[in-house]
């Protein structure tokens, strides 16, 4: 698969930005953007993505109910935090995470690693 298409959830718009900006540069397209856990709910039930890419605290709330969402799609997602896993949700553990700040070339394996490119 190339080209995914990716949703982000990131409540810092430069971040939010800087983000869609690398996810674009390694072939995928961000097809929604949030960046507070009202919208970030509702896009994650009514939006078609392969991936979502998620930070975990959303202007001091957790990333959670947008991430149940995801999950209860069955879709793929992964956390990026500058906060360690520690903030990760617990429902969450086992789930993929990257630390801010990423590197384009962390940002692709992730991404291919979890769609199987």
């Amino acid at each position: 698969m190339t080209g995914a298409s990716v949703f982000l959830v990131e409540d810092e718009a430069l971040i939010r930005l800087m983000l869609a900006d690398m996810i674009e540069g390694l072939g995928h397209r961000v097809v929604a953007e949030a960046g507070n856990i009202q919208v970030g709910q509702a896009l994650a039930q009514a939006v078609i993505f392969d991936l979502a890419v998620l930070d975990i605290n959303i202007a001091g709330y957790s990333i959670s109910p947008v991430a149940e969402i995801i999950d209860g799609r069955g879709l793929p997602f992964l956390f990026v935090s500058g906060y360690g896993p520690a903030g990760r949700p617990e429902a969450f553990r086992t789930r993929r995470m990257l630390h801010k700040p990423l590197l384009i070339s962390k940002l692709g394996e992730a991404i291919n690693s979890i769609l199987s490119i």
